[in-house]
């Protein structure tokens, strides 16, 4: 049964940093793409970051470049975004997402909220 558990969302003050963890079970973990998504109230979800399975190739959506970072621990299962110099319109719930050769897998999403 697969499983993705997001963790470390919460509330910050605009300029501050978060760090997200989504620990996976269930599939080869090291095979699969890794993104983190977000959705903002009334948004649609959109994508933030994508690692591929080796962590080599990494893209960024253009409004967390240089402030998001998306790294993978295969050994861990577990792949992390570093959200740093966070602003209010990073609010979101952050989900992880597998894409695997059986499909695509979601977890249940973290609130993170940015506000002073």
């Amino acid at each position: 049964q697969v499983q993705l558990v997001e963790s470390g969302g919460g509330l910050v003050q605009p300029g501050g940093s978060l760090r997200l963890s989504c620990a996976a079970s269930g599939f080869t973990f090291s095979s699969a793409v890794m993104s983190w998504y977000r959705q903002a109230p009334g948004k649609e979800r959109e994508s933030v970051a994508r690692s591929s399975s080796t962590g080599e190739n990494i893209n960024y959506q253009y409004s967390v470049k240089g402030r998001f970072t998306i790294s993978r621990d295969n050994a861990k299962n577990t792949v992390y975004l570093q959200m740093n110099s966070l602003k209010p319109e990073d609010t979101a719930v952050y989900y992880c997402k597998a894409t695997t050769w059986m499909g695509d897998y979601w977890g249940q999403g973290t609130q993170v909220t940015v506000s002073s």
